[in-house]
């Protein structure tokens, strides 16, 4: 198994670190989330307080989900949690192609490029690195602080508001 140096997850700006922090999240919302049927029919948003996020340029700005309530929103969360945790796996129910797959398929089936095609190609893969490393940060710290909020709510929800961290 690779060792990963301790260093790594002491730097705030870590890839690792956010992972971590989102994880810790899922998992605590997870272990203090004990019926979450009880999350069924309940907004997501409450009326008078919208979920604040920060944005790609550093911007806040109010959350604007997509789910229907609050159940379906935690089981969108430990979804995500459990695809970074085990990876992307063929789903075993559909049997199709898992991304991995996809993404190599897709690769083979196109034509090689010689000589300056590749060049470009090799160039623009740290561009490319960068962009989605930065939408990967992004996205990680939403999901965290939507987490978060879940939580605390689950907790106002049922009566428990003074155990909030």
């Amino acid at each position: 198994m690779m060792q990963i140096n301790s260093d790594f997850f002491d730097h705030k700006h870590s890839v690792l670190n956010v992972m971590n922090r989102f994880i810790a999240a899922a998992n605590n919302m997870d272990e203090t989330i004990m019926v979450p049927s009880l999350l069924r029919d309940v907004p997501l948003e409450e009326q008078d307080s919208p979920v604040m996020v920060v944005d790609n340029n550093n911007s806040i700005e109010p959350y604007r989900g997509k789910q229907k309530d609050m159940y379906e929103h935690y089981l969108l969360l430990k979804s995500i949690k459990n695809d970074m945790e085990w990876g992307l796996l063929k789903r075993e129910i559909g049997g199709g192609p898992s991304f991995l797959e996809m993404a190599v398929k897709q690769e083979e089936e196109q034509p090689k490029g010689v000589g300056v095609v590749a060049c470009e190609e090799t160039l623009d893969l740290e561009s490319q690195f960068h962009y989605h490393l930065r939408g990967l940060f992004g996205v990680l710290s939403k999901l965290t602080l939507q987490a978060d909020h879940l939580t605390n709510r689950y907790k106002r929800e049922i009566g428990g508001g003074n155990f909030m961290r």
